[in-house]
């Protein structure tokens, strides 16, 4: 457990099973009765004198040394206190998300080319957010560019390959208006996350902040807002003291290493637990194994003639039986764990290959799958399961696969065995905007040019067929076929372009 995460920790702190917390009066009494009146003296042969009895008796004082009792007791006090389930975080649903959303502002302004941080500080923040996508990989990432307009320039998305792209073509030259408001861009972060099951992040990527954002920024927290962290690229001191000045919000400087990065990401990690712990919809994440390793180290000592008691190994195996598991040591995983157990543990292990072999439970087999990068393998495995989750699990998984067609019909099949799934609903409407956002993308800028289509080439129009793949007839006679996967790989040399006729276009609808 992280330092930052110590305080909340504590507060949640509770037992999911408080009744076996009943057992402890029971063994302090136990312990108490037998170490007064169950030690006896070493029986010496009779007819010697009780001087020289004295003087042949070895060792301390009554009540003094460790008796079996004390060993025994202590191990099964850390055993009620295991199967009462300790506990002090909540349990991620695993097909909704086990890390949070973010939604990373980047701020797009002349300020930001300055080259206090070399090569400039629009360029240091590309690069760090790239160390963060990387860091994050699997867990949804949105990105925003503000300057006298804001804009999304990519919805929440779990590939960094979509963002990368569009982050390296954001510059100052291709935002509509001047300026350097945040709080627009703040709006459009809270909108994006307000759309979400998962609690998320705010992530604004900025040298420095206005007078008026900050009364925004103070009353974000107060109206139930997500946590907002600013990044602060640059080396103004009077601009650090006003963000700091901000008190609902974290700030992290700059570095040199990736410390910063990891800083970044623990605000996150931070503020999603204490976001789930006020989840009622997830469970309790059983901690007993914190007990249990310790119970399990007394207990090698029984191995040793006279330190153990014959009853307590029956009182101790009762509660084994009682507890059906609900503490285990991670040891002797054949004998006391199932397979869903031990793909449990290396699932938390992030070990997401080992857990698939491991899961017998499909839903969870299906997960870790898709975890692992074998999309294909979990769309055909949540494919044979029937209810509401297992058809969004499907989906997301034809998602990382591009077949956005697929995912389309696998999330309105969970929409239409559960029509109160929200996040199938939710995954149904970004499907489709994600496909008419690659089509009309490029329909608007594939001009031929780079596809080496000639003027003497023969071209034929998809129209009726659009997120199909589509063949070009070039002058070699060969047929190339082009996927929205191949399209979005040639098409990242031109989103600077492209990013400036759409944000043109947002800021004329939008008033000023």
């Amino acid at each position: 457990m992280m330092p930052d995460q110590l305080p909340d920790a504590l507060t949640l702190f509770h037992f999911i099973r408080p009744w076996w917390l009943a057992g402890l009066p029971f063994i302090a009494a136990l312990w108490w009765t037998v170490r007064r009146f169950g030690k006896t003296r070493e029986t010496l042969p009779a007819g010697i004198a009780p001087h020289l009895a004295d003087a042949l008796s070895v060792g301390a004082e009554p009540g003094a040394r460790l008796l079996p009792i004390d060993g025994v007791s202590a191990a099964i006090i850390l055993m009620l206190l295991g199967s009462a389930g300790p506990t002090w975080s909540r349990l991620p649903d695993p097909l909704v998300a086990d890390t949070a959303p973010l939604v990373v502002a980047l701020k797009v302004t002349g300020s930001m080319m300055q080259s206090d941080i070399p090569p400039n500080r629009l360029e240091r923040a590309k690069q760090k957010i790239t160390d963060l996508l990387e860091r994050r990989s699997g867990a949804k990432t949105a990105l925003i560019a503000y300057a006298g307009t804001t804009h999304q320039v990519v919805p929440l998305t779990e590939d960094p390959a979509v963002l990368k792209p569009f982050l390296e073509g954001l510059s100052p030259d291709i935002m509509p208006r001047n300026g350097e408001a945040a709080s627009p861009a703040l709006l459009m972060a809270n909108d994006i996350l307000g759309k979400q099951d998962t609690p998320g992040s705010i992530l604004i990527v900025l040298d420095r902040l206005t007078d008026a954002d900050g009364s925004l920024f103070a009353e974000q927290s107060k109206d139930g807002g997500a946590p907002v962290v600013f990044w602060q690229i640059g080396c103004d001191e009077a601009a650090r003291s006003a963000l700091e000045a901000v008190p609902t919000a974290a700030l992290v400087d700059l570095t040199v290493d990736s410390s910063d990065v990891s800083q970044v990401i623990r605000r996150i990690e931070v503020s999603y637990q204490d976001a789930l712990s006020r989840d009622d919809r997830q469970n309790w994440k059983d901690q007993g194994w914190v007990f249990a390793v310790p119970a399990a180290l007394i207990a090698l000592l029984w191995f040793r003639r006279g330190w153990t008691m014959q009853w307590s190994v029956w009182l101790i195996a009762a509660m084994i039986a009682c507890s059906h598991g609900s503490a285990r040591a991670d040891g002797w995983r054949d004998w006391f764990l199932t397979p869903d157990q031990q793909g449990r543990l290396a699932f938390e292990a992030r070990d997401f290959e080992k857990a698939a072999s491991l899961f017998e439970d499909p839903e969870w087999k299906a997960y870790v799958l898709y975890r692992a990068g074998r999309y294909e393998t979990s769309a055909e495995l949540y494919a044979w399961q029937e209810s509401s989750n297992a058809a969004m699990g499907e989906g997301l998984s034809l998602i990382r696969s591009r077949k956005y067609r697929e995912a389309i019909a696998a999330f309105e099949k969970a929409v239409e065995r559960d029509p109160d799934n929200a996040a199938a609903q939710h995954n149904l409407e970004l499907a489709k905007d994600i496909l008419y956002y690659i089509e009309t993308t490029r329909e608007q800028s594939d001009t031929g040019e780079e596809s080496g289509i000639g003027a003497d080439d023969v071209v034929f129009d998809n129209d009726a067929g659009r997120g199909t793949k589509s063949e070009t007839q070039q002058s070699t006679g060969e047929i190339v076929p082009e996927t929205a996967e191949a399209w979005m790989r040639t098409v990242d040399t031109r989103t600077g372009d492209f990013m400036k006729s759409r944000f043109a276009l947002e800021a004329a609808r939008s008033p000023r």
